[in-house]
């Protein structure tokens, strides 16, 4: 699945496992289609930053596995994290803040 958000300053589409983990980090079902009015989006954002926040420190803890074979001087890409996934969302959020615009979702 594919999920597009959109306010009125522009659209964003995002895989749908990571679109909807962030709307729960948002404080919602992650029932897509969904909105979040523009008066609600300061608390939600503030919720995916906290939880984002707490999910780096979580993951900088714990060393990542190596699998079988792996040298350990070998370079690996970093994995794309959510947090990472999160960046053109915050900034849309941000805009639509700004702008007062509510934030809507649906099946792209």
């Amino acid at each position: 699945m594919i999920v597009r958000f959109s306010t009125r300053a522009g659209a964003l589409t995002m895989h749908g496992d990571a679109a909807v983990a962030l709307l729960r980090e948002m404080g919602h079902s992650g029932t897509v289609p969904g909105a979040i009015l523009a008066a609600e989006l300061p608390a939600a954002l503030a919720s995916l930053q906290r939880a984002l926040e707490t999910q780096a420190q979580s993951a900088a803890e714990v060393p990542e596995p190596r699998e079988d074979g792996e040298e350990e001087d070998e370079t690996r890409e970093p994995p794309v994290t959510l947090g990472m996934r999160a960046v053109p969302l915050i900034d849309m959020i941000e805009t639509a803040i700004a702008r007062g615009s509510d934030l809507m979702w649906e099946r792209g």
